[in-house]
């Protein structure tokens, strides 16, 4: 949850506040925001790396100490290099920092129902990320938007701090280098598997295929989530029935969180990322015909459930194939590219329009991109399994 202010949705409240007060453009915030979020991508494999290193508790502790300064940083920024420099900080350690150190740290500590674990925490995570653009809106009303993110930055220390030093005593692996397999599709503890390398791991099509599944749902879902006014504007909806779908796309997206991961208890995860790539596709091809009212409805509960299947199923698959001995590094991986994935989103949609003259080609090519990213997931196949010494 306190990824929020690290968050799209937590940064969005300040954009036009930083803009009248620092006098720069739009589209100079918008670059800064885009190069900030694609260098702290970078930093995401080697957040993952201190996690499987140093522990879940240490490296938490330095993230947070690292996002509070970074938002204290923002909070005296004075020109677009600080601006930049701000948001590299808060996009690698909110954004990606500290949902990567949570998610790992309860799949490395939860071997029976994990993929259900995880679905809960993704789904009040989001609950809770979704709040701060209310809350920053009314602090910022009150004191301004550099004293808020100065709030934001004590918030930080006085809760993440303390969860660290204190809440995650004794979270580590169950049985060392546990693997979630048969036993946790039954929602049993599995035994001892032995550990992956991460060299190995890269030389199987499965990963590649969640990480391809979970990257190409957040591009897709940045897009249109970036352009939802303008886009449901092109279908005949009114700015305010437009920014009203995303609550639907919300709610649907806390139940689709808890229903995936319980699943992934059960199915394979291959199945399921194929299934919200599936949902994805079908919400993006019917968008061109979608108009207020019901249709617009069933267009956000789609697109906000295969967003939330997306990311639940990716936290359980790895721990499912891989096992959990360098889980840190492969989530690094992978969120490092999830990342640069939704910072490239909004744009192409955005070149797409301009091409164009209308949303439809681009959606459409989006609805295709998933459809061929889900056959290929069908198609990957799982690691053979290791045979311990």
């Amino acid at each position: 949850m306190l990824s929020g202010p690290g968050q799209t949705a937590g940064i969005s409240v300040f954009v036009d506040h930083v803009i009248a007060d620092l006098g720069i453009g739009r589209s100079a915030v918008s670059l800064a925001y885009m190069v900030g979020t694609l260098s702290g991508a970078l930093a995401l494999p080697w957040i993952g790396r201190a996690v499987d290193r140093f522990g879940v508790r240490r490296t938490l502790a330095a993230v947070a100490l690292g996002f509070g300064a970074f938002l204290v940083g923002l909070a005296c920024v004075q020109e677009v290099v600080g601006l930049t420099a701000g948001f590299v900080g808060v996009r690698a350690l909110g954004q990606g920092g500290v949902t990567l150190v949570a998610t790992t740290a309860v799949a490395i500590t939860v071997t029976r129902n994990r993929g259900f674990a995880l679905g809960v925490v993704t789904s009040l995570g989001s609950a809770g990320i979704s709040l701060f653009p209310l809350i920053a809106e009314q602090v910022v009303t009150l004191v301004g938007w550099r004293y808020t993110f100065a709030a934001e930055a004590l918030l930080v220390w006085a809760v993440v701090l303390p969860i660290a030093f204190w809440g995650l005593r004794g979270a580590g692996p169950a049985a060392e280098g546990s693997t979630g397999g048969e036993g946790a599709v039954r929602g049993e503890a599995s035994a001892p598997a032995p550990e992956w390398p991460l060299r190995e791991v890269a030389r199987t099509s499965v990963f590649w295929a969640m990480a391809a599944g979970v990257a190409c749902s957040g591009l897709v879902a940045t897009a249109v989530f970036f352009h939802q006014i303008s886009v449901l504007g092109e279908r005949g909806l009114s700015p305010t029935e437009a920014a009203a779908n995303f609550l639907p796309q919300t709610v649907a997206g806390l139940g689709a969180s808890v229903l995936f991961g319980w699943a992934a208890d059960r199915f394979s995860p291959k199945v399921l990322m194929c299934a919200s790539m599936a949902l994805h596709a079908g919400a993006l091809a019917v968008l061109p015909l979608v108009g207020p009212g019901a249709g617009a409805l069933l267009y956000g509960v789609a697109l906000g459930s295969a967003a939330a299947g997306a990311r639940a199923v990716e936290g359980a698959a790895l721990p499912y194939y891989f096992g959990t001995a360098n889980l840190g590094s492969l989530r690094g991986l992978t969120q490092g590219i999830v990342v640069a994935a939704t910072a490239v989103g909004p744009i192409l949609l955005s070149l797409a329009h301009q091409w164009a003259g209308s949303y439809r080609p681009g959606v459409l090519a989006l609805a295709a991109l998933c459809a061929v990213v889900g056959i290929g997931v069908c198609f990957a196949r799982p690691p053979s399994p290791r045979v311990v010494p």
